[in-house]
C-alpha cells in the first residue's frame, strides 16, 4: 500500500492520520475536507487507501465510503461516532468498508490500517492472478484459431494441427502463441 487519501474536516484529525500513515510507511498522501473535493481528486488519480472521518461538510461520508469501496480496489476506513457505529457498520460492511467507532486511539486505528493493508495485498495478488489467467485464455484462443486455420487451409486433422504448432514452437524456440500468430497472419491475410 503506497498512497492514501484522507477526507476529514478537522486539521487535528488529518494530522493524527498522517502520523499513523507515516509510521506505516505510507508517504504518498493527500488530504481534503469534503466528499466533493475527494470525488474530484479521485477522478484525477487513484489511491490504495481512503480514510473518511465522518461527518463531513457536505455529507455524512457513509455513501461516499460505500461508493469508493464498491467501485474500485481502494481500501476504505470510515470513522463514525460511537452512537452511529452499529447501523452504519451494518450497512457498510457488505461493500467492504472497515468501520471504526470514534473516539479512536492510535492502537485501534493502527489495527484497522494493518487489516486494510492485508486486504489490499490480497486483492493485488488476486488481480495479478486474474490478469495471468486472462492472458492464458487469450493465448488459447489464438492457438485454437491457428489450428482452425491449418485445418481449413491445409486440410490437417486437429491432432496434426496441434502437433504442427507444438513442433514449430519447439524447433524455433518460440511460444505456441507466436507460432499461432504467424500462421494466422500468413493464411488469413
Amino acid at each position: 500500500m503506497e498512497s492514501a487519501l484522507i477526507v476529514s474536516r478537522t486539521e487535528k484529525s488529518t494530522a493524527f492520520f498522517l502520523d499513523v500513515l507515516r509510521a506505516a510507511s505510507i508517504h504518498q498522501t493527500a488530504a481534503v475536507s469534503s466528499c466533493g473535493e475527494a470525488r474530484r481528486l479521485l477522478l484525477e488519480r487513484s489511491f490504495d487507501l481512503v480514510i473518511v472521518n465522518a461527518l463531513l461538510r457536505d455529507e455524512s461520508g457513509e455513501r461516499f465510503s460505500r461508493d469508493i469501496a464498491s467501485t474500485g480496489t481502494a481500501q476504505v476506513i470510515l470513522l463514525v461516532k460511537n452512537e452511529y457505529f452499529d447501523p452504519v457498520s451494518a450497512v457498510c460492511e457488505n461493500d467492504g468498508v472497515l468501520t471504526i467507532a470514534k473516539p479512536v486511539n492510535k492502537t485501534v486505528f493502527w489495527s484497522a490500517l494493518m487489516l486494510a493493508k492485508s486486504a489490499h495485498h490480497k486483492i493485488r495478488r488476486v488481480q495479478a492472478e486474474n490478469a495471468r489467467l486472462q492472458q492464458k485464455i487469450k493465448d488459447i484462443r489464438i492457438v485454437d484459431r491457428a489450428k482452425c486455420t491449418l485445418i481449413s487451409r491445409l486440410g490437417m486433422s486437429e491432432q496434426e494441427a496441434h502437433r504442427y504448432l507444438e513442433k514449430q514452437a519447439m524447433n524455433t524456440r518460440r511460444s505456441r502463441r507466436e507460432i499461432a500468430e504467424r500462421i494466422i497472419e500468413a493464411y488469413e491475410n
